[in-house]
């Protein structure tokens, strides 16, 4: 796929498979249960929009398993990652992966994102990047999210089947990119958002 990665990340990556292969059977993380399917829809899907992320604090919304936010941290060690989900099982599940794989610039948020107003020295903080694994329409996760947009944010939002339409007043479609994943044979979309006011 022509992506660099750090040193540490590919026995990371592989030791966040089995951590999440082991929890599946227990709490039904993920509906693939097959490894070689959790590498090329996972993991290679999330590491898929590395070159789109850019850096600073990121937010992983509806994080569900840690995708694409854990095997993202681990590509990115210098960034700052918030996986945010509402569901305690699956937050549990990413608080045992941060702290089993040491990825320090992780923070997991157990919260709806409609609720989530992160504030530091009674400052709010807005976003570098939002990203989302589609799991509302585009629309939707753009409007659970505006309040943690700033004007420069990147809002990348991972499809399969490609939806173009943005209709939310303030945002626009900036790009749609096809992601040719290794190992996939299915459609796989990233859309690329940006505010406008």
């Amino acid at each position: 796929m022509g992506i660099e990665l750090p040193e540490t990340a590919p026995n990371k990556l592989i030791d966040y498979l089995g951590l999440l292969s082991h929890w599946n059977r227990a709490f039904n993380l993920t509906a693939i249960r097959n490894s070689d399917e959790m590498l090329s829809k996972h993991l290679l899907d999330s590491i898929g929009v590395l070159p789109y992320i850019g850096g600073g604090l990121i937010l992983d919304v509806g994080s569900g398993a840690g995708l694409p936010g854990i095997p993202l941290a681990i590509a990115m060690p210098q960034n700052r990652f918030v996986l945010i989900d509402s569901n305690g099982k699956k937050t549990r599940f990413l608080t045992q992966a941060r702290i089993t794989l040491g990825l320090d610039n992780v923070e997991v948020v157990n919260q709806r994102v409609e609720a989530y107003s992160p504030m530091k020295d009674d400052h709010r903080i807005y976003f570098d990047a939002v990203v989302a694994r589609a799991y509302a329409s585009s629309n939707e996760i753009i409007k659970n999210t505006a309040h943690l947009h700033k004007p420069e944010t990147r809002i990348l939002i991972m499809q399969g089947k490609l939806d173009e339409s943005i209709d939310v007043p303030g945002y626009v479609l900036k790009q749609s990119h096809t992601l040719n994943i290794y190992g996939l044979d299915a459609e796989r979309h990233l859309l690329e958002i940006e505010k406008t006011h």
